[in-house]
């Protein structure tokens, strides 16, 4: 048995008696005793001891806590517990214990406060078992800076966004708190602290606390905000945003939220919605682009519905931002087929946005402002025929880039560089000026010196591949070969960065286009091997762009692929080839419907009937060469001269080319006529000064079917016209340029001196036709083209057998 403890020198002493002595009767204290001396017999000194002092620090707690170490311990044994995490479906707050806060009443009470004014979808409340201590003898800011920090780092660990903490300022029922705001991100609110006083009436929160916190949330929304909004070409995966969008769906629903309060975060949600919509790395997936659509008009009635309530007047540049969203939002609609209308809606709201980002006071921010206007003229101009839009968007970038200069803001500048080069080409489509697209390629070279691959190689490859299409386009209409070899080296970079990996459907898009580049090289230089890598491209195409996901894609690519068999087909010739670049056609007509793409089935049709000319040609059947016909006169019923006027006039060639060629094959003239008709069509856009190559074929067609209406006419008018139309060919086709098409036009000015000399008396014609028979030989060799080399042999000697006879007679 355990012996009552005392020190082993101890001694008991006797009570004192006498006067000094008293006894206590405190019935609390008698239990104490008592208590005391059955433990000390039971457990021994010791634990009696540890046991004693737990019972005092619990009865006199709040003096212990004042106790030196006291608080240290505590704070270490509450930083040892679990925090709770926030689960992210909503915005979250958190409160630690208060400074000062008796029993944590003070906490309790604002937390009640809160679960009343927020519904359980709207916020998350978490209360930590953590204290911030703001006290500090002579730096207040010091502490209160720490305590910011420290709040940062709570808000990390548990998921959350707003933190309330700070101190009762005295334990008294009815004082005032000082509490602080900490918001998960690198923002301070414009008030991070206030004295805030409980109702005495109701415990109620008062009303500039609410005031206060939605001011707080409305910046950890536009914070929150700002960390998605694209830099470049750093675009956001739309599903990095649903859980931000549905937080803020949940706040805004708050039915307690002023008006300007719910009209700032309508504004925010409303910009998340068109990043969602807008910024991807790829373009949209099919069935992609009505959900975007869909998303777009949502944000868009979600920016007027916050311009109600943000006025220029009250808030001036939070307006104009607004204003600027809501144009980006309408441009982003309109580039998906809306009507002409939205694209002008959007300019009007950036042109509004302009009101307030004044030139002189924010010159970078007018500068992109005036970039989007700009955007927004070029969005409008698809709806149109002319070029008004387009000319004002050029006058527009240009002014942007004489504040949103390289020195100040070298991606910005590059960025307006770029969408001037685009503007600018398609002006030089529009016009046929090689003038408009050079400077596009001017504008677009600038560009890739900020807008490198290192940098923003998104950015960079979208420049190169516009770059490529500016290229391809005069190189198509310009003799040589440099220009479409820039084009294929272009294209060839740009997938550096569009890899099939990365951005299928951009991926495809640009290879489809290197392939039109090696088709149009592979013409030009007579080269079946870059045909056959134009081929293998347009198939790699295929096996991105398929009928059922992407079936208006699918159908431009087989339309192209049918472009290089054809080609194919009529160099061999190929009826194999040409077969199959039929059966192209048809299978994009089944998706290039007149109704759904008009401009693209009458492209097709222009194609089909291509085809269709070379198989009646190759096969000598005039039922082939009347499909030809047909499919012409439908493809000119969508391709006006007003909208496309080089294509029309193009189209007015190759139908010229078929009617010439019935027109030889029938007794009458009629056809021929037609062909004429058809051919001066085509030169009222195929101008000298605009097109000069295609001119002069126009020149060398015409020339060819007058000379066979003048060798079926007593008259000579017609042979002597199609000699003025031969002459007019070799201005623009010379041997330099152009040697074998030079020598086919020689030796047909030669044949028609040859038609002239028998119809006129003299010398002089035949002087001429062996002149021209002697320059085509130049080229026309019997290595190269054995069966012309004969024939303009033995038009040569016809020649000469005539003028001697013609010299001997005289």
């Amino acid at each position: 048995m355990l012996k009552p403890f005392r020190k082993p020198s101890e001694r008991l002493k006797r009570p004192p008696s006498g006067a000094d002595f008293k006894v206590d009767d405190d019935p609390r204290h008698i239990l104490l005793r008592q208590v005391f001396r059955f433990i000390n017999l039971r457990l021994g000194w010791p634990l009696a001891a540890v046991l004693s002092v737990a019972v005092a620090l619990w009865a006199e707690w709040d003096k212990a806590t004042t106790l030196p170490g006291v608080r240290w311990v505590l704070t270490q044994a509450d930083e040892l517990r679990t925090l709770p995490r926030a689960r992210g479906d909503r915005f979250a707050i958190v409160i630690p214990k208060l400074e000062n806060d008796k029993d944590g009443t003070q906490r309790v009470l604002i937390s009640d406060a809160l679960v009343g004014h927020f519904g359980s979808d709207e916020v998350q409340l978490l209360l930590i078992d953590r204290s911030i201590a703001i006290t500090a003898d002579g730096m207040p800011q010091e502490a209160i800076k720490a305590g910011h920090e420290r709040a940062r780092r709570l808000l990390k660990e548990t998921n959350a966004n707003v933190m309330i903490w700070g101190q009762v300022l005295d334990s008294k029922a009815g004082v005032p708190m000082r509490l602080h705001w900490t918001i998960d991100s690198d923002a301070t609110p414009a008030k991070p602290s206030g004295k805030y006083r409980l109702s005495e009436a109701n415990y109620d929160l008062p009303e500039l606390f609410w005031t206060d916190m939605a001011d707080v949330l409305s910046l950890l929304a536009w914070s929150q905000l700002e960390a998605y909004i694209p830099r470049s070409s750093n675009t956001v995966a739309p599903n990095q945003l649903i859980p931000f969008i549905g937080r803020i769906r949940q706040l805004i629903s708050n039915k307690t939220l002023s008006a300007p309060h719910r009209a700032s975060i309508q504004a925010i949600l409303a910009s998340a919605l068109t990043i969602v919509a807008t910024q991807r790395e790829d373009e949209p997936a099919p069935g992609a682009q009505g959900d975007d659509e869909r998303t777009l008009s949502e944000a868009v009635d979600m920016f007027r519905e916050a311009l109600k309530e943000l006025s220029r007047e009250r808030a001036p540049l939070n307006w104009a931002a607004t204003n600027n969203n809501l144009g980006a939002a309408l441009l982003a609609l309109g580039n998906r087929g809306a009507q002409k209308a939205v694209p002008e809606q959007a300019a009007a709201a950036f042109s509004e946005a302009l009101k307030e980002y004044k030139r002189r006071e924010m010159p970078l921010r007018w500068a992109r402002t005036q970039n989007n206007v700009a955007l927004a003229l070029s969005a409008i101009a698809k709806h149109e025929m002319g070029t008004a839009r387009l000319e004002e968007a050029v006058l527009v970038y240009q002014e942007a880039l004489q504040e949103g200069t390289r020195e100040r803001a070298p991606l910005v500048w590059a960025e307006i560089q770029s969408h001037l080069g685009t503007a600018l080409a398609e002006l030089g489509e529009r016009e046929g000026s090689k003038a408009r697209l050079e400077q596009a390629i001017e504008a677009y070279q600038a560009a890739l010196n900020e807008r490198t691959y290192e940098r923003v190689p998104m950015d960079w490859a979208e420049t190169l591949y516009n770059l490529g299409n500016a290229f391809l386009y005069l190189g198509e209409n310009q003799p040589g070969w440099g220009r479409l070899r820039h084009a294929v080296m272009a294209y060839e970079q740009a997938l550096k960065a569009r890899t099939r990996e990365r951005v299928p459907l951009l991926w495809a898009r640009t290879k489809n286009n290197l392939a039109g580049a090696l088709l149009a090289l592979g013409k030009r230089e007579s080269s079946k091997a870059l045909l056959e890598q134009a081929i293998s491209a347009y198939q790699e195409t295929l096996s991105v762009f398929n009928r059922e996901r992407m079936p208006l894609e699918w159908a431009t690519t087989q339309n192209n692929l049918g472009n290089v068999l054809a080609e194919i087909g009529e160099r061999e010739p190929s009826k194999a080839h040409l077969l199959r670049a039929v059966a192209c056609y048809e299978e994009a007509l089944k998706e290039r419907t007149r109704k759904r793409v008009p401009l693209d089935w009458a492209q097709t049709q222009n194609n089909l009937a291509l085809a269709f000319a070379a198989l009646g040609r190759l096969e000598s059947d005039t039922s082939r060469l009347e499909h030809a016909v047909v499919a012409y006169q439908q493809a000119l019923k969508e391709t006006n001269r007003e909208r496309k006027p080089l294509e029309w006039a193009t189209m007015q060639n190759n139908l010229g080319n078929v009617l010439a060629d019935l027109g030889e094959a029938e007794p009458g003239t009629a056809r021929l006529e037609r062909a004429v008709l058809a051919y001066q069509n085509a030169l009222k856009e195929r101008t000298r000064l605009r097109v000069p190559l295609q001119w002069a074929e126009t020149q060398h067609n015409i020339g060819t079917v007058l000379q066979s209406l003048g060798e079926r006419e007593s008259s000579t008018v017609r042979l002597q016209q199609a000699v003025q139309a031969y002459e007019n060919t070799l201005k623009e086709r010379t041997r330099e340029r152009l040697p074998l098409e030079w020598a086919s036009t020689q030796h047909n000015l030669a044949r028609t001196f040859l038609a002239l000399a028998e119809r006129e008396p003299g010398t002089a014609r035949l002087e001429q036709a062996i002149q021209a028979y002697q320059e085509a030989l130049k080229e026309i060799t019997l290595q190269s083209a054995p069966v012309d080399f004969n024939v303009a042999n033995q038009g040569l000697e016809a020649a000469r057998t005539v003028l001697d006879v013609r010299k001997r007679g005289s």
